[in-house]
């Protein structure tokens, strides 16, 4: 199976190598404490590593494997580092931040808009969201070849951090009163943060946004697909940028 170290050894042979991008390690509840396990663990801990127990449930679609209780999950890409990324100098350019996107489809059809639409970056929590898998590199059909995808801890800080840059956070959410289009994107450099389609964008990030917008809807329908919300959004501004230049 692709994406995937399986066991205690092979696992711990790949935190000790450091040469693999390791999204997650999922560990079984019922597997049993010992010297290996603690070291996987404090290894992980030492390298940022997100590790979590879960049911023994979860391990039933790599029952062919000896996985022995332990899985790791292989990003097929390496992690840009949000602070190197934010030492180059930009201009009126956008970010996105995807905040609680759960779907590998969506989050590779949205890396695939990125590139078409000339987003520099792409920031994903280490947790509660999808990260870089096979399923996300074939659906963005090898664009997250050509984007730096940043993996960050806390999407407060990431936020925060580039607000002391100068980006211009724009988050969105079904009841803000600003609709999309009403934004001006020109000359500044702008974070389109994007939240799932049942949480939305948390209320952390919400707090620390300089623009709520929405996408205005003709009924009570459900709101649009994430991937096809972001779509909007991000052509809108580069509509505005290109707009900008030929005048």
């Amino acid at each position: 199976m692709d994406g995937i170290i399986f066991g205690k050894n092979s696992v711990l042979e790949a935190l000790i190598a450091g040469d693999r991008e390791i999204n997650k390690i999922l560990i079984s509840k019922n597997l049993h404490s010992d010297t290996k396990l603690n070291t996987i663990k404090e290894l992980a801990r030492q390298n940022g590593v997100t590790y979590q127990f879960v049911a023994k449930e979860k391990f039933q679609e790599y029952s062919g494997y000896n996985h022995q209780g332990i899985i790791a999950q292989i990003s097929p890409i390496k992690y840009t580092d949000l602070d190197k990324f934010l030492e180059n100098k930009y201009q009126n350019d956008a970010l996105v931040i995807l905040d609680g996107i759960e779907d590998s489809h969506n989050l590779g059809a949205i890396i695939r808009t990125c590139v078409c639409a000339g987003v520099r970056g792409i920031i994903l929590p280490s947790r509660r969201n999808v990260l870089i898998n096979t399923v996300v590199e074939k659906t963005s059909a090898g664009a997250i070849n050509h984007i730096p995808i940043i993996k960050v801890n806390s999407l407060v800080n990431a936020v925060q951090k580039l607000k002391n840059k100068d980006w211009w956070i724009i988050a969105t959410d079904a009841s803000a009163k600003d609709n999309y289009y009403n934004i001006d994107y020109c000359n500044m450099n702008s974070v389109i943060i994007m939240g799932a389609e049942h949480t939305g964008v948390s209320k952390s990030l919400l707090k620390l946004s300089d623009f709520v917008v929405k996408i205005p809807m003709m009924n009570n329908f459900n709101s649009l697909n994430v991937s096809n919300a972001f779509s909007a959004i991000i052509f809108e501004t580069l509509r505005q940028k290109l707009n900008n230049l030929n005048n």
